[in-house]
């Protein structure tokens, strides 16, 4: 049996796998393979990935630059400044006396005439004490009246007792004592005649303080705030009431205030004409000419206040309406005012996207992300170009995008 099952041992010991002798030897060129193909992966990472994820991850440090809306008289424009609208005769329309507001006759934004009433103050106390006044002065003349009455009936007798003095039918002393009565009551009359003057003058005063119940305009323009309401409790300024005041503007008056850096102020003289662009109307241009350069410098900001007339009508202007003012070297005509202005894309914002002409605009209520913005040019203008189809004047743009610069990355404003 033993001798059977050993050749059958042998054979199927031949039949068994050969293994290496040593599993640990190292295989090289396995090795350099996989060590290959990580290097290649990494090196695609960094060359392809790294920038992308930069730009969703971190801020793009880029340059801005802006779509400005320029004036055709900018070739000729040597200063710009920019301030704000400002009547040069406005005033303040207070209260004299305290009291409550009983009628109310103008509303904020009307034109009003000078000497127009504002509002009314309550005047029963002023009508009250003006009937009382009256009546002391009624009183006074009368008692003055009485006296000089008096006075000349016992001048009257005077002079007969004298003239019975003089035939002896008379005493002397009657005529004395009718003296003495002639002249005290000559002074009752001076002192109610005085007390009438008195009661005249507490009179007028009663007018006057009634009359400072009706509030007028002491100018015509237009009302710049909101008058007091019907009811309300009002009083001088310097009163135990806060004041109120009505502000009025005369709107001929209106001019624009720039502050002009103190080195530039060489450039700017006294009725040289301006183009005047208002942020309000941005499509709309007005000629000025310089008013008055005001005689006093701000030494914390180096500049002096120029003040800017309006030549064209200054239709639909208001104060503290901000505003720029260009300087000129020549007058505008007519025509050149009411061409456009035009708006101008700087040319190192265009860039090329699948054969398409974009900008990169700058969203800040979006954390600075960037839009890819298609635009359609127009002539060349300066540095630039005038932007036919595109985002609006004053709009941010990415000055010389980078070619990895897409749709929605985050950028940031790199120190130049």
């Amino acid at each position: 049996m033993n001798e059977r099952s050993d050749p059958l041992s042998s054979d199927l010991a031949s039949l068994r796998i050969q293994r290496d002798e040593n599993p640990d030897r190292p295989r090289p060129l396995r090795w350099v393979l996989v060590v290959l193909l990580l290097v290649g992966a990494a090196v695609a990472g960094y060359v392809f990935g790294l920038p992308y994820v930069e730009a969703k991850v971190f801020k793009t440090p880029v340059a801005f630059s802006e779509i400005s809306l320029v004036s055709p008289a900018e070739a000729s424009t040597e200063l710009t400044a920019t301030g704000y609208v400002m009547p040069l005769v406005v005033t303040h329309v207070g209260v004299k006396v305290q009291g409550r507001v009983a009628k109310v006759f103008v509303k904020e934004g009307e034109l009003v005439k000078a000497g127009q009433v504002l509002f009314q103050l309550e005047d029963l106390d002023q009508r009250t004490a003006l009937g009382t006044s009256e009546a002391r002065v009624q009183a006074a003349r009368a008692r003055a009246e009485l006296a000089r009455a008096n006075a000349e009936e016992f001048r009257t007798q005077l002079e007969r007792a004298k003239k019975l003095a003089d035939r002896g039918a008379g005493t002397t002393s009657a005529a004395e004592d009718l003296t003495l009565r002639v002249r005290a009551l000559g002074e009752s009359a001076r002192v109610a005649e005085a007390e009438a003057r008195v009661a005249a003058t507490e009179r007028e005063q009663t007018e006057v303080a009634l009359r400072n119940t009706i509030i007028r305009a002491p100018i015509s323009g237009k009302v710049l705030n909101k008058p007091p309401e019907v009811g309300e409790l009002v009083g001088p300024i310097s009163g135990a009431v806060a004041g109120v005041s009505v502000d009025v503007a005369d709107f001929t008056s209106l001019v624009m205030e720039v502050d002009v850096p103190e080195g530039r102020l060489h450039l700017v003289r006294v009725g040289a004409p301006c183009e005047i662009a208002l942020d309000a109307f941005p499509d709309r241009r007005l000629r000025g000419a310089v008013k008055e350069v005001t005689p006093r410098v701000n030494r914390s900001k180096a500049t002096v206040t120029v003040r800017v007339s309006f030549v064209d009508p200054p239709e639909g202007v208001l104060p503290d309406m901000a505003g720029r003012v260009g300087f000129l070297s020549k007058a505008l005509d007519e025509k050149a005012v009411r061409e456009k202005p035009k708006l101008v894309l700087p040319g190192n914002a265009v860039t090329e996207r699948a054969g398409q002409k974009v900008v990169f605009t700058v969203d800040a209520s979006a954390d600075d992300q960037v839009r890819m913005v298609p635009v359609k040019l127009g002539a060349p203008f300066g540095s630039g170009f005038e932007l036919v189809e595109g985002p609006p004047a004053g709009t941010k743009v990415v000055r010389d995008p980078p070619e990895t610069l897409r749709e929605g990355n985050p950028v940031k404003e790199k120190s130049e």
